[in-house]
């Protein structure tokens, strides 16, 4: 597959990851109506993300490293019957491992919620305790379906492995609607038992997210043999990649827990907050990086070793089409994050001095955005070339800076506010953008011992920069003359439907988005970095 038919793929799995981030943020637009900034909405971020790391250890990044490139590579030399005996056991294997977890996780839940969230009165440990044995179950269904996710990927099946995960938000959003304002929980005060019901809508979310992928991946496994051996051709070497890939995953997933756990120690609010801000944030990240380094992986894992070339060019046009994406997701976060914040969320229970401070802790996530996606697809081409291990002690060395970071921003930061709501989530924040970009260049350093010079030019970043900042000139303006949060103004469109209607923000990020999307592909274009993205391979 050569680099059109790459970007062919990117744009694939880019198709079915817009379709289910969006189902995602019409999942967050519902949620902050319900809950805003609560308590309940505490425990729900605190109860997501405590079992979320069976999911974070086994699920798409592990199998991705581990168990993509044996089983392309077997499919690559025509040995079909030995790819569906290992796919076999590789289900078997990480179906046992998942399940095992998550009974423990149910079993030791009260004493979990007690140890990491020892601050928050009964009642929230209570609830955050219900909604733990409920989300456990669901992420070990999860890791099943990241298994079927390699599968499709593997054959070039992109799509509906990424679109999967709308069926999980819908969910949601049919339960909280249909319990919360059908039934008229909200209005009657029933925050706690409509989370229950919204736990239990994303374990049902998450049985239909794999059953609608089985029908695809079934007719791939015309060999296929279930079992939990070890010894089928191909599993020790995914054990041997395996190891290093949970081992890393699992620092960065307990420091992604551990950001959770000391938002809990802030004043209320902090871990949503937190959760909005990520949300957010990893939005530009899933939707071009994630997609880029998802379909160049089989393609880099079929290359390998030997063909070190191959995976150098793969890489400089992966990482090409990264800084073209990326860099104006940074900027107009960082210009008119407000506007999308509140466009997004600002209703109900969600009001204006939340959408201050979602603001301030998705700002400084942005820092870290380009340095994120980047790293996705530097992880991929180690993978491809059977390092596992370079990726893991990188990742080590990024937790720890970012944790120490974090923590040293975070007691500053949380004396200063707006309302109720403290800025000690933004520490943690700031904490992991610095980690990203030393994980970023720490990959760049290794790989291009392995490979040599894998970067666009400079050329290309300078370019790309300066249309973002001519982007972000236009944006900031549109922003002063539509409307803007921070510093609040009241503008155009307030005045033409009314300062109180619905429509209000959103109109305003869709006008200032549109505005500041358009300069920049229009001054990309004039400065010879603009689509068609292969401009950006170096020549």
């Amino acid at each position: 597959m050569g680099g059109e038919s790459g970007a062919r793929a990117a744009w694939l799995v880019g198709a079915g990851i817009f379709l289910s981030r969006t189902a995602g943020l019409a999942r967050e637009m519902v949620f902050s109506f319900y809950f805003g900034n609560s308590s309940a909405a505490d425990a729900w971020g605190a109860a997501l993300r405590t079992p979320n790391f069976i999911q974070n250890l086994l699920g798409e990044g592990t199998l991705s490293a581990s168990f993509i490139p044996v089983y392309a590579r077997f499919l690559e030399h025509g040995r079909d019957e030995e790819a569906g005996h290992f796919a076999g056991a590789a289900l078997g294997v990480i179906t046992v491992i998942a399940f095992g977890i998550a009974v423990v996780g149910v079993l030791i839940a009260p004493g979990l919620v007690h140890v990491l969230y020892p601050l928050w009165v009964p009642e929230k440990q209570a609830l955050t305790v219900q909604l733990v044995r409920i989300l456990f179950p669901m992420t070990a269904v999860l890791v099943v379906s990241a298994w079927a996710l390699g599968i499709l990927n593997s054959h070039r099946r992109f799509f509906v492995s990424y679109v999967a995960p709308v069926l999980w938000n819908l969910s949601m959003i049919t339960a909280l609607v249909g319990f919360g304002s059908v039934w008229g929980w909200n209005a009657a005060g029933r925050d706690a038992d409509l989370m229950v019901v919204l736990a239990i809508a994303a374990l049902v979310g998450g049985f239909s997210q794999l059953a609608v992928m089985l029908p695809w991946v079934i007719p791939f496994l015309q060999q296929f043999r279930l079992s939990v051996s070890t010894k089928v051709s191909g599993m020790q070497e995914a054990i041997r990649n395996f190891t290093p890939v949970v081992m890393s995953r699992g620092v960065v997933n307990m420091a992604g827990l551990l950001d959770f756990v000391l938002a809990g120690l802030l004043v209320e609010g902090a871990v949503s907050m937190l959760r909005y801000g990520q949300t957010l944030y990893l939005l530009p990240i899933a939707l071009f990086g994630m997609s880029i380094a998802a379909s160049e992986l089989p393609e880099l894992s079929r290359a390998g070793v030997g063909r070190a070339e191959d995976v150098r060019q793969r890489v400089q046009l992966a990482l090409g089409r990264i800084t073209f994406l990326l860099v104006p997701s940074t900027v107009a976060y960082l210009t008119f994050g407000d506007v999308i914040v509140a466009g997004l969320l600002q209703r109900g229970d969600f009001r204006g001095a939340d959408t201050v401070a979602v603001y301030a802790v998705l700002a400084a996530y942005a820092l870290g955005v380009t340095a994120s996606a980047g790293s996705r697809v530097l992880s991929s081409a180690f993978y491809a070339l059977r390092d596992t291990r370079t990726p893991a002690r990188v990742a080590y060395l990024r937790v720890a800076v970012s944790a120490v970071v974090g923590v040293m921003l975070m007691i500053p930061l949380d004396r200063v506010g707006f309302g109720g709501l403290r800025l000690g989530a933004v520490g943690l924040a700031l904490g992991a953008s610095v980690g990203a970009w030393l994980e970023n260049s720490l990959l760049h350093h290794h790989l291009r011992a392995a490979v040599g010079h894998h970067r666009p030019t400079s050329a290309v970043w300078f370019r790309l920069a300066g249309a973002a900042l001519i982007a972000a000139v236009v944006g900031i303006a549109a922003k002063a003359l539509l409307g803007s949060v921070v510093p609040l103004r009241i503008g155009l469109i307030a005045r033409l439907i009314g300062p109180e209607s619905p429509l209000l923000w959103p109109l305003v990020m869709a006008g200032t988005a549109l505005a500041f999307g358009v300069t920049y592909l229009v001054v990309a274009s004039a400065l010879g970095v603009g689509v068609p993205l292969s401009r950006l391979r170096r020549k």
